[in-house]
């Protein structure tokens, strides 16, 4: 085993309704956390048993370059623990290429390789990242989302036109959060509520070095989680220097207290 001890799920309001804040990473794979999150000897292929062991869900971005396997999918459940959560997000062929066009079949291959993780029960939410230079189209985004699979899924545009009421009443009939999405480099409107659940990414920090997230950045987000609706998912993506985990870790402290 890693010698690294593993921090809990977050539950907020206990009884009946629990509320329930996951905490982690927008992926594992980096070889600057060497050292710095994992042990020095710990050979790549059980980093994420490592991570497993410190954090309770995981961002699995590679989804977004390429369609994984099932044997590796596979893999990734059988690394983690009963009641670990993995966010997908889907491919960039249909967000950036297809551009949410004609995304059945793309839906379907996705779902064919990550079966796997559905069947254990680990799938918790899909990501749906549009590029920047991808502006509203109403009826685009009502097609994809009729043909989108049962499950939590997430909504993060990059461009300004999509943050209004219009395009918020079609994610709320179906349940889909409007991503809370946070980058000092590209600023954005803030997203309205769409669903009874929420989906946090923190991009890139305004008040630290290099994008980290200072301690004031990090008291204020746990303010800002605390007032979401429902539960929570909340990734950190600045993965260089090892600045995600050391983040999440700060942001969980701050909300544990």
């Amino acid at each position: 085993m890693v010698n690294c001890a593993r921090q809990g799920t977050l539950t907020t309001q206990p009884g009946i309704h629990d509320r329930v804040i996951r905490i982690g990473c927008s992926g594992w794979n980096y070889r600057d956390w060497r050292g710095a999150f994992y042990p020095d000897g710990l050979p790549a292929r059980r980093w994420l048993e490592a991570y497993a062991e410190r954090f309770d869900t995981v961002e699995v971005n590679t989804t977004f370059y390429r369609l994984p396997t099932r044997d590796a999918v596979a893999g990734w459940v059988a690394q983690t623990p009963e009641g670990f959560g993995f966010a997908v997000k889907a491919s960039r062929y249909l967000t950036h290429i297809r551009r949410l066009r004609d995304v059945a079949d793309g839906v379907a291959r996705l779902g064919e390789r990550i079966e796997p993780m559905v069947a254990a029960g680990r799938l918790i939410a899909t990501l749906w990242q549009l590029p920047a230079n991808f502006r509203r189209d109403d009826e685009r985004l009502a097609a994809a989302l009729g043909e989108l699979p049962p499950g939590r899924h997430a909504f993060e545009p990059r461009h300004p036109s999509w943050f209004c009421d219009d395009v918020a009443a079609l994610l709320r009939e179906r349940d889909v959060a409007f991503v809370v999405a946070d980058d000092a480099r590209r600023p954005l409107p803030d997203p309205p509520v769409t669903a009874s659940w929420s989906y946090v990414r923190l991009h890139y920090g305004h008040r630290g070095r290099r994008g980290n997230y200072g301690p004031s950045e990090l008291d204020a987000w746990a303010e800002r989680i605390r007032a979401l609706p429902g539960d929570v998912l909340v990734y950190f993506n600045n993965d260089w220097e090892a600045f995600a985990p050391r983040n999440a870790e700060g942001l969980r402290r701050r909300l544990a207290g």
